[in-house]
């Protein structure tokens, strides 16, 4: 494996804002692209202002903007607008996130820049596709978990809940990221480029597949279980006797068997009727959860831990967000980076992709407003 990063070469110009495009753009600048974000004059991204948390930055663009470099422009700007019709001719890739119709309206679309640059790779990212009756709607996190039903089977019984993290933006971020490789993989092959759309119910619908399917088939609307799983038991959270919670999860009937032998101290479970196979649990939930509590109950949640380790049950401990900064399995394997920002060191995970004999490369920092607009239009010969 050679030092070079995987994507050294490759310019992607950006027209990104708030999560889904800057995650996608973010992975491709980990990997040695030279990803150019296009922002708007004095504003910028409006993620720039979601929080102050980081050094009086916002941790959304701390988290997905390193390694980027800023260019602030007007695309409605004349002089602006040539600016970016000359980074567009000299890039590899082009991805937008802007709201429903403006890449057309601007004259940015697949078929008008693909038309003198047919090797280009060009992605579009929307909420509900360019087709549909709803694909002038706008679409945020949120709205997507909603209208793909992840409300529908999150939360407690008597109320649903947002999953706590952008899952939706992340779906279409990590779709928008694989296609553009995989484009851009078919164009080292062939010399054409590619015009791709991702749609972010398209992209948290695939992974909402499996409840859909469960109630689509079966005629049963999966429940809404909290902390537990709607169709796999034991799985979920258990007090123990020291009023803490521990968190076990039994995929197979011979995992169940070895808990109630060797951590439950009742064998004869195992073969109980009512739990001896995972429909079975899960028809009698209640129960079985009742009677789980009751036996942890004589042991401390350390305790607890140190016999499912032993039993081989899968298991573990809730953690608070701000615990992952010290989580033991990412200290202990050197996971994360400083990275560098205007006001001060954050910290960033490294790739979840190890790749055997490559170098550990430095992440790279987050840009401030406009930083590159000097280096950029030097480079482009453009009058600064």
């Amino acid at each position: 494996m050679t030092s070079a990063q995987p994507l050294a070469g490759i310019t992607v110009v950006s027209l990104e804002h708030a999560v889904a495009v800057p995650f996608a753009t973010r992975q491709l600048a980990d990997l040695g692209a030279r990803v150019i974000k296009i922002e708007r004059p004095g504003v910028g991204d409006f993620a720039r202002g979601y929080d102050h948390s980081v050094h009086g930055q916002s941790s959304y663009f701390v988290w997905l903007n390193r390694g980027k470099e800023s260019l602030e422009l007007d695309v409605k700007n004349a002089d602006d607008r040539r600016v970016l019709d000359v980074l567009i001719e000299r890039a590899d890739v082009f991805v937008s996130n802007l709201g429903p119709g403006a890449i057309d309206r601007l004259g940015l679309d697949a078929g008008t820049l693909r038309e003198n640059h047919p090797d280009l790779v060009h992605c579009s990212v929307s909420g509900y596709g360019t087709e549909g009756p709803y694909q002038s709607k706008k679409a945020y996190d949120l709205l997507i978990q909603c209208e793909t039903g992840v409300l529908a089977v999150t939360g407690s019984p008597d109320e649903p809940a947002k999953a706590g993290l952008s899952i939706a933006d992340i779906a279409a971020g990590m779709y928008t990221y694989t296609g553009i490789l995989t484009a851009l993989y078919h164009r080292q092959a062939t010399g054409e480029g590619a015009s791709l759309e991702v749609a972010m119910i398209d992209a948290l619908g695939e992974w909402m597949s499996q409840p859909a399917l469960l109630a689509g088939f079966s005629g049963a609307t999966p429940p809404r279980t909290g902390a537990r799983h709607q169709t796999i038991a034991p799985y979920g959270p258990y007090e123990c006797g020291d009023g803490q919670s521990v968190f076990l999860a039994v995929q197979n009937d011979r995992e169940w068997a070895s808990l109630c032998s060797l951590v439950l101290n009742h064998p004869e479970l195992a073969t109980d009727e009512r739990f001896i196979h995972n429909p079975d649990r899960v028809a009698n939930a209640a129960a079985l959860n009742a009677l789980i509590t009751e036996a942890l109950q004589r042991s401390s949640s350390a305790d607890v831990v140190q016999q499912l380790d032993q039993a081989g049950i899968a298991n573990a401990r809730m953690r608070t967000a701000a615990e992952l900064l010290d989580h033991p399995a990412l200290q202990s394997r050197d996971r994360w980076r400083d990275v560098d920002t205007e006001t001060g060191t954050a910290r960033g995970l490294r790739s979840p992709v190890t790749v055997a004999g490559a170098d550990d490369v430095p992440l790279g920092s987050v840009p401030r407003l406009g930083e590159h607009n000097e280096l950029i239009r030097r480079e482009l010969g453009v009058q600064v």
